[in-house]
């Protein structure tokens, strides 16, 4: 009941992940390490895609841009992290969470370039959320003091870009349509959570 109450005050998400997560990513570091470090290259990736997209919004190209860098050099992290550890990047795995997502997003689409913008940008919030949350339990449910050590700077990182996200979709667009927007966003990923098969070699 503690860890819902939480994700409700704190990131908004409706359902927790499942307890059984945290253990079975801990069997096997080198997967879950592998698509982390694929996670924050397609976060960098994505965020160069809204800039391109939208090159007239000053306001998001200036606060876009350095979490491209950042993303980055949490890829870089990974990878250093797994190098240490003598593991190996593994080859790019299939994210059924973002693609349900992408799915739900493209079903959305208004067919008005700067009306979609808002849904692009709770896209982007949800995922942030979602993975600081994951990044929270990896925080303070893994064995090895170290890799909490690790997780926790990446959960503080997540927990800014999730709310960067939100804001400059409410810069951008009536809060009382973002607040419902995101609603929505929110109901869809609960609903969306209990279909996917829970595995310790996904992020998401």
């Amino acid at each position: 009941m503690k860890q819902i109450v939480e994700n409700k005050r704190v990131l908004g998400l409706e359902l927790p992940t499942d307890p059984r997560w945290v253990n079975l990513a801990e069997m096997d570091l080198e997967e879950i390490l592998t698509d982390h470090a694929y996670c924050e290259m397609k976060a960098a990736s994505t965020c160069i895609s809204l800039i391109q997209l939208y090159p007239h919004k000053t306001e998001l190209v200036a606060e876009v841009a350095p979490v491209v860098t950042e993303e980055w050099g949490h890829f870089r992290q990974v990878l250093a992290e797994m190098n240490k550890r003598g593991l190996q990047l593994g080859n790019q795995r299939k994210d059924e969470y973002v693609n349900k997502l992408l799915r739900f997003i493209k079903q959305r689409k208004t067919g008005n370039f700067e009306k979609d913008l808002c849904d692009r940008l709770l896209m982007c919030a949800l995922i942030e959320a979602r993975s600081c949350e994951r990044f929270r339990l990896l925080s303070e449910g893994i064995s090895e003091v170290e890799l909490r050590e690790f997780y926790y700077k990446f959960m503080v990182s997540e927990a800014g870009h999730y709310k960067m996200f939100l804001q400059l979709a409410k810069l951008y667009f009536e809060e009382s349509l973002v607040n419902k927007k995101w609603k929505e966003w929110l109901d869809f990923e609960a609903e969306m959570l209990p279909t996917l098969t829970v595995r310790g070699d996904r992020m998401h």
